[in-house]
Protein backbone atom coordinates (compact mmCIF):
# COMPACT_ATOMS: atom_id res chain seq x y z
CA UNK A 1 0.00 0.00 0.00
CA UNK A 2 1.37 3.73 -0.67
CA UNK A 3 1.44 5.94 2.53
CA UNK A 4 1.85 9.76 1.65
CA UNK A 5 1.96 12.38 4.45
CA UNK A 6 0.87 15.66 3.38
CA UNK A 7 2.02 18.33 6.12
CA UNK A 8 -0.34 21.66 5.76
CA UNK A 9 -3.78 21.76 4.14
CA UNK A 10 -3.26 24.77 1.67
CA UNK A 11 -4.69 24.76 -1.70
CA UNK A 12 -1.73 23.38 -3.35
CA UNK A 13 -1.79 20.37 -1.02
CA UNK A 14 -5.76 19.72 -2.13
CA UNK A 15 -4.77 19.87 -5.09
CA UNK A 16 -1.99 17.35 -5.03
CA UNK A 17 -4.31 15.19 -2.74
CA UNK A 18 -7.29 15.35 -5.62
CA UNK A 19 -4.94 14.00 -8.17
CA UNK A 20 -3.01 11.00 -6.32
CA UNK A 21 -6.92 9.96 -4.92
CA UNK A 22 -7.71 9.69 -8.61
CA UNK A 23 -4.65 8.40 -9.59
CA UNK A 24 -3.89 5.99 -6.77
CA UNK A 25 -7.16 4.56 -5.28
CA UNK A 26 -5.48 2.53 -3.63
CA UNK A 27 -2.96 5.04 -1.45
CA UNK A 28 -3.90 6.55 1.90
CA UNK A 29 -2.99 10.06 2.37
CA UNK A 30 -2.75 11.68 5.47
CA UNK A 31 -3.10 15.59 5.91
CA UNK A 32 -1.55 17.32 8.71
CA UNK A 33 -2.83 20.56 9.43
CA UNK A 34 -1.81 23.02 12.38
CA UNK A 35 -4.42 25.17 11.82
CA UNK A 36 -8.05 24.57 12.84
CA UNK A 37 -8.91 25.70 8.79
CA UNK A 38 -7.85 24.73 5.31
CA UNK A 39 -6.87 26.30 2.51
CA UNK A 40 -4.24 28.64 3.85
CA UNK A 41 -3.96 32.46 3.15
CA UNK A 42 -6.95 31.91 1.18
CA UNK A 43 -8.53 31.70 4.16
CA UNK A 44 -12.56 32.76 5.13
CA UNK A 45 -14.31 34.67 8.31
CA UNK A 46 -18.24 34.89 9.33
CA UNK A 47 -19.47 37.41 11.41
CA UNK A 48 -23.08 37.23 12.06
CA UNK A 49 -24.29 37.17 8.53
CA UNK A 50 -20.91 38.25 7.04
CA UNK A 51 -18.85 36.11 5.22
CA UNK A 52 -15.38 37.56 4.25
CA UNK A 53 -12.18 35.84 2.48
CA UNK A 54 -9.14 38.07 4.76
CA UNK A 55 -5.93 36.90 3.47
CA UNK A 56 -6.30 36.14 -0.48
CA UNK A 57 -9.06 38.16 -2.26
CA UNK A 58 -9.90 35.85 -4.93
CA UNK A 59 -9.12 33.14 -7.41
CA UNK A 60 -8.08 34.86 -10.66
CA UNK A 61 -8.46 32.64 -14.06
CA UNK A 62 -5.76 32.90 -15.27
CA UNK A 63 -3.95 29.44 -15.66
CA UNK A 64 -6.33 26.97 -18.07
CA UNK A 65 -6.08 23.98 -16.16
CA UNK A 66 -7.37 25.93 -13.29
CA UNK A 67 -10.52 27.27 -15.09
CA UNK A 68 -11.41 23.08 -15.35
CA UNK A 69 -10.88 22.39 -12.03
CA UNK A 70 -13.20 25.12 -11.04
CA UNK A 71 -15.78 24.17 -13.29
CA UNK A 72 -15.41 20.42 -13.62
CA UNK A 73 -14.44 19.35 -9.53
CA UNK A 74 -14.50 22.31 -7.62
CA UNK A 75 -18.63 22.72 -8.99
CA UNK A 76 -20.32 26.32 -9.69
CA UNK A 77 -22.61 25.84 -6.61
CA UNK A 78 -22.16 29.10 -5.08
CA UNK A 79 -19.25 30.32 -7.36
CA UNK A 80 -18.95 34.09 -7.74
CA UNK A 81 -17.59 36.24 -10.01
CA UNK A 82 -16.56 39.93 -8.95
CA UNK A 83 -17.24 42.30 -11.78
CA UNK A 84 -16.44 45.45 -10.74
CA UNK A 85 -12.73 46.46 -11.52
CA UNK A 86 -9.52 47.30 -9.53
CA UNK A 87 -8.32 50.88 -9.36
CA UNK A 88 -5.13 52.19 -8.05
CA UNK A 89 -3.96 54.35 -5.62
CA UNK A 90 -0.04 56.22 -5.48
CA UNK A 91 1.84 56.78 -2.47
CA UNK A 92 0.18 60.48 -1.75
CA UNK A 93 -3.15 58.20 -2.25
CA UNK A 94 -4.56 60.11 -5.60
CA UNK A 95 -7.31 57.22 -6.84
CA UNK A 96 -6.94 56.16 -10.52
CA UNK A 97 -9.20 53.40 -12.82
CA UNK A 98 -7.20 51.70 -15.36
CA UNK A 99 -5.68 48.22 -13.61
CA UNK A 100 -7.80 45.29 -14.47
CA UNK A 101 -6.29 42.75 -15.84
CA UNK A 102 -8.22 39.49 -14.66
CA UNK A 103 -10.92 38.44 -16.50
CA UNK A 104 -12.49 36.62 -13.48
CA UNK A 105 -12.18 37.15 -10.44
CA UNK A 106 -13.76 33.99 -7.81
CA UNK A 107 -15.03 33.27 -4.83
CA UNK A 108 -17.72 31.34 -3.31
CA UNK A 109 -20.70 32.56 -1.40
CA UNK A 110 -18.92 30.64 1.35
CA UNK A 111 -15.99 32.11 1.04
CA UNK A 112 -12.44 30.83 -0.74
CA UNK A 113 -11.58 28.29 1.75
CA UNK A 114 -14.30 26.42 -0.12
CA UNK A 115 -11.65 25.36 -2.78
CA UNK A 116 -9.95 23.50 -0.66
CA UNK A 117 -12.79 22.35 1.41
CA UNK A 118 -13.90 20.67 -2.11
CA UNK A 119 -11.08 18.83 -3.25
CA UNK A 120 -10.51 17.00 0.02
CA UNK A 121 -13.88 16.32 0.24
CA UNK A 122 -13.73 14.65 -3.22
CA UNK A 123 -10.94 12.22 -2.08
CA UNK A 124 -10.78 9.57 0.80
CA UNK A 125 -7.81 11.22 2.43
CA UNK A 126 -7.74 12.22 5.79
CA UNK A 127 -7.37 15.67 7.48
CA UNK A 128 -6.09 15.74 10.95
CA UNK A 129 -6.51 19.54 12.37
CA UNK A 130 -4.39 21.16 14.64
CA UNK A 131 -1.36 18.86 14.55
CA UNK A 132 1.61 21.15 14.19
CA UNK A 133 4.38 18.59 13.13
CA UNK A 134 7.73 19.52 14.34
CA UNK A 135 10.25 16.66 13.16
CA UNK A 136 10.67 14.38 10.16
CA UNK A 137 12.57 11.71 10.23
CA UNK A 138 13.95 9.29 7.38
CA UNK A 139 14.50 5.38 8.31
CA UNK A 140 17.83 4.62 7.26
CA UNK A 141 18.85 1.13 5.35
CA UNK A 142 20.27 -1.13 8.24
CA UNK A 143 18.21 0.47 11.06
CA UNK A 144 15.54 -2.21 11.62
CA UNK A 145 12.45 0.35 9.88
CA UNK A 146 11.31 0.22 6.21
CA UNK A 147 14.11 1.47 4.67
CA UNK A 148 13.68 4.91 2.76
CA UNK A 149 10.31 5.41 4.83
CA UNK A 150 9.44 8.85 6.56
CA UNK A 151 8.12 9.33 10.37
CA UNK A 152 6.70 12.73 11.20
CA UNK A 153 6.27 13.97 15.09
CA UNK A 154 4.25 16.38 15.92
CA UNK A 155 4.16 19.01 18.80
CA UNK A 156 2.27 16.53 21.16
CA UNK A 157 4.82 13.64 20.77
CA UNK A 158 2.79 11.52 18.30
CA UNK A 159 4.44 9.71 15.74
CA UNK A 160 3.08 9.10 12.29
CA UNK A 161 4.48 6.86 9.77
CA UNK A 162 6.18 4.76 8.21
CA UNK A 163 4.74 7.11 4.83
CA UNK A 164 6.98 6.31 1.06
CA UNK A 165 6.86 10.12 0.25
CA UNK A 166 6.49 13.72 2.47
CA UNK A 167 4.76 16.36 0.72
CA UNK A 168 6.02 20.01 2.47
CA UNK A 169 3.13 22.64 2.23
CA UNK A 170 3.97 24.88 4.81
CA UNK A 171 5.30 28.68 3.54
CA UNK A 172 9.37 28.72 2.25
CA UNK A 173 10.80 29.66 6.35
CA UNK A 174 8.81 27.37 7.77
CA UNK A 175 9.36 24.34 5.15
CA UNK A 176 13.01 25.47 5.78
CA UNK A 177 12.87 24.91 9.44
CA UNK A 178 11.72 21.41 9.35
CA UNK A 179 14.24 20.38 6.84
CA UNK A 180 17.28 22.08 9.30
CA UNK A 181 15.86 19.57 11.73
CA UNK A 182 14.74 16.62 10.12
CA UNK A 183 17.09 13.10 10.86
CA UNK A 184 17.75 12.95 7.47
CA UNK A 185 21.53 11.97 6.57
CA UNK A 186 21.64 13.08 3.23
CA UNK A 187 23.47 16.25 1.22
CA UNK A 188 20.30 16.53 -0.53
CA UNK A 189 18.90 18.05 2.79
CA UNK A 190 21.42 20.90 2.92
CA UNK A 191 20.92 21.88 -0.23
CA UNK A 192 17.40 21.60 -0.46
CA UNK A 193 17.21 23.60 3.11
CA UNK A 194 19.22 26.30 1.08
CA UNK A 195 17.24 26.58 -2.09
CA UNK A 196 13.99 26.64 0.42
CA UNK A 197 15.32 29.09 2.85
CA UNK A 198 16.86 31.59 0.09
CA UNK A 199 12.81 32.54 -1.20
CA UNK A 200 11.90 36.28 0.13
CA UNK A 201 8.76 36.69 1.34
CA UNK A 202 6.29 40.32 1.83
CA UNK A 203 4.78 40.59 5.31
CA UNK A 204 1.47 41.74 5.64
CA UNK A 205 -1.06 43.06 8.12
CA UNK A 206 -5.16 42.78 7.89
CA UNK A 207 -7.68 45.14 9.25
CA UNK A 208 -11.30 44.17 8.62
CA UNK A 209 -13.48 47.14 8.76
CA UNK A 210 -17.59 46.81 8.43
CA UNK A 211 -19.97 49.46 8.66
CA UNK A 212 -23.78 49.58 8.58
CA UNK A 213 -24.06 51.68 5.43
CA UNK A 214 -23.50 51.17 2.07
CA UNK A 215 -20.22 52.79 0.37
CA UNK A 216 -20.83 53.67 -3.06
CA UNK A 217 -17.77 53.46 -5.69
CA UNK A 218 -17.44 52.51 -8.94
CA UNK A 219 -14.64 49.79 -8.17
CA UNK A 220 -14.32 46.28 -6.51
CA UNK A 221 -10.83 47.08 -5.29
CA UNK A 222 -7.81 50.15 -4.71
CA UNK A 223 -3.99 48.41 -5.30
CA UNK A 224 -0.96 50.49 -4.24
CA UNK A 225 1.27 50.03 -7.85
CA UNK A 226 4.43 51.50 -6.31
CA UNK A 227 4.32 49.77 -2.98
CA UNK A 228 5.30 53.29 -1.17
CA UNK A 229 2.04 53.89 0.63
CA UNK A 230 1.49 52.23 4.44
CA UNK A 231 -1.76 50.60 2.50
CA UNK A 232 -0.88 48.31 -0.28
CA UNK A 233 -4.73 47.15 -0.81
CA UNK A 234 -8.27 47.80 0.18
CA UNK A 235 -11.01 45.89 -1.14
CA UNK A 236 -15.12 46.18 -0.85
CA UNK A 237 -16.42 42.26 -0.06
CA UNK A 238 -19.68 43.74 -0.59
CA UNK A 239 -19.24 43.09 -4.24
CA UNK A 240 -18.70 39.73 -3.75
CA UNK A 241 -22.90 38.49 -3.80
CA UNK A 242 -24.11 36.38 -0.87
CA UNK A 243 -20.81 37.70 1.31
CA UNK A 244 -22.35 41.09 2.65
CA UNK A 245 -26.16 42.11 3.56
CA UNK A 246 -27.93 44.97 1.89
CA UNK A 247 -27.25 48.17 3.08
CA UNK A 248 -23.73 47.48 4.98
CA UNK A 249 -20.48 47.34 3.70
CA UNK A 250 -16.83 45.50 4.36
CA UNK A 251 -13.48 46.54 3.67
CA UNK A 252 -10.56 43.96 3.75
CA UNK A 253 -7.38 46.51 3.99
CA UNK A 254 -4.04 45.28 3.41
CA UNK A 255 -0.76 47.19 4.62
CA UNK A 256 2.20 47.20 2.92
CA UNK A 257 5.24 45.10 3.78
CA UNK A 258 7.56 47.64 5.53
CA UNK A 259 4.12 48.94 7.72
CA UNK A 260 3.46 45.31 8.44
CA UNK A 261 7.51 44.87 9.24
CA UNK A 262 7.60 47.90 11.91
CA UNK A 263 3.81 47.39 13.44
CA UNK A 264 3.51 43.25 13.25
CA UNK A 265 3.85 42.68 17.26
CA UNK A 266 2.03 46.05 18.06
CA UNK A 267 -1.15 46.72 19.65
CA UNK A 268 -3.90 45.28 17.22
CA UNK A 269 -6.57 48.04 18.28
CA UNK A 270 -3.97 50.75 17.25
CA UNK A 271 -3.03 48.98 13.92
CA UNK A 272 -7.06 48.49 12.82
CA UNK A 273 -7.30 52.12 13.92
CA UNK A 274 -4.12 53.41 11.98
CA UNK A 275 -5.13 51.59 8.93
CA UNK A 276 -8.54 52.67 9.19
CA UNK A 277 -7.97 55.97 9.00
CA UNK A 278 -5.33 55.59 6.15
CA UNK A 279 -8.29 53.95 4.24
CA UNK A 280 -10.52 56.97 5.03
CA UNK A 281 -7.79 59.55 3.82
CA UNK A 282 -7.40 57.58 0.29
CA UNK A 283 -11.42 56.88 -0.16
CA UNK A 284 -11.80 60.32 0.78
CA UNK A 285 -14.92 59.48 3.52
CA UNK A 286 -14.33 60.25 7.30
CA UNK A 287 -16.93 58.17 8.07
CA UNK A 288 -14.60 55.04 7.32
CA UNK A 289 -12.33 56.09 10.39
CA UNK A 290 -15.00 54.65 12.84
CA UNK A 291 -15.86 51.21 11.79
CA UNK A 292 -18.76 49.30 14.01
CA UNK A 293 -16.94 46.25 14.24
CA UNK A 294 -13.12 44.88 12.76
CA UNK A 295 -11.25 42.29 12.58
CA UNK A 296 -7.61 41.71 12.09
CA UNK A 297 -4.83 38.96 11.01
CA UNK A 298 -0.66 39.59 10.35
CA UNK A 299 0.68 37.37 7.63
CA UNK A 300 3.86 37.23 8.68
CA UNK A 301 4.63 35.06 4.97
CA UNK A 302 2.12 36.38 2.89
CA UNK A 303 3.58 37.03 -0.58
CA UNK A 304 6.17 35.16 -2.10
CA UNK A 305 8.17 37.40 -4.16
CA UNK A 306 10.71 34.69 -5.36
CA UNK A 307 10.70 31.46 -6.48
CA UNK A 308 12.58 28.39 -5.09
CA UNK A 309 15.54 27.18 -7.24
CA UNK A 310 13.95 23.93 -8.89
CA UNK A 311 17.19 21.45 -9.06
CA UNK A 312 17.33 21.14 -5.25
CA UNK A 313 13.57 20.27 -4.87
CA UNK A 314 13.84 17.63 -8.06
CA UNK A 315 17.27 15.98 -5.91
CA UNK A 316 14.56 15.60 -3.17
CA UNK A 317 11.88 13.76 -4.95
CA UNK A 318 14.41 10.98 -5.02
CA UNK A 319 14.25 10.55 -1.66
CA UNK A 320 10.15 11.26 -1.15
CA UNK A 321 10.37 14.81 -0.38
CA UNK A 322 8.14 16.87 -2.31
CA UNK A 323 7.57 20.73 -2.12
CA UNK A 324 4.22 22.49 -3.21
CA UNK A 325 3.15 25.95 -3.04
CA UNK A 326 3.04 29.20 -4.71
CA UNK A 327 6.49 29.92 -3.67
CA UNK A 328 7.70 26.97 -5.52
CA UNK A 329 5.71 28.18 -8.77
CA UNK A 330 7.31 31.74 -8.10
CA UNK A 331 3.93 33.46 -8.30
CA UNK A 332 1.90 34.11 -5.11
CA UNK A 333 -1.19 33.53 -6.18
CA UNK A 334 -4.04 31.60 -5.68
CA UNK A 335 -4.17 30.05 -8.61
CA UNK A 336 -0.22 29.37 -8.99
CA UNK A 337 -1.05 27.77 -5.63
CA UNK A 338 -3.45 25.31 -7.34
CA UNK A 339 -1.63 24.45 -10.42
CA UNK A 340 1.43 23.53 -8.75
CA UNK A 341 -0.37 21.41 -6.86
CA UNK A 342 -1.67 19.62 -9.57
CA UNK A 343 1.41 19.08 -11.71
CA UNK A 344 3.72 17.97 -8.63
CA UNK A 345 1.12 15.74 -7.91
CA UNK A 346 1.42 13.99 -11.03
CA UNK A 347 5.16 14.23 -10.54
CA UNK A 348 4.81 11.92 -7.12
CA UNK A 349 1.97 9.62 -9.00
CA UNK A 350 4.37 8.92 -11.70
CA UNK A 351 7.27 8.11 -8.84
CA UNK A 352 5.53 6.18 -7.12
Amino acid sequence: MTRVAVVGAGAAAAALTYVLDGALPGATVTVLEKSGGVCGRAATRRHGEVTYDYGANYLKSDDERVNDLVHEVLGTDGLVDVTEPVYTFDREGAVSPGRDADEHKWSYESGLTQVAKRLFGATDATVHRRTRVDHLARDPPGTGGEDGTWHLTDTDGETWGPFDAVVLNPPAPQTAELLRSAAWDDDRRDTLVEAVAGVDYRTVWTAVLHYPFEIDRPYYALVNTDKEHDVGWISREECKPGHVPDGESLLVVQSNHEWAVDRYDDPADENVAALAEATAAIMNDERLTDPDWTDHQGWRYALAETGAVAGPLQRAREAGIYCVGDWVAGEARLHAALRNGLEVGERLVYAL
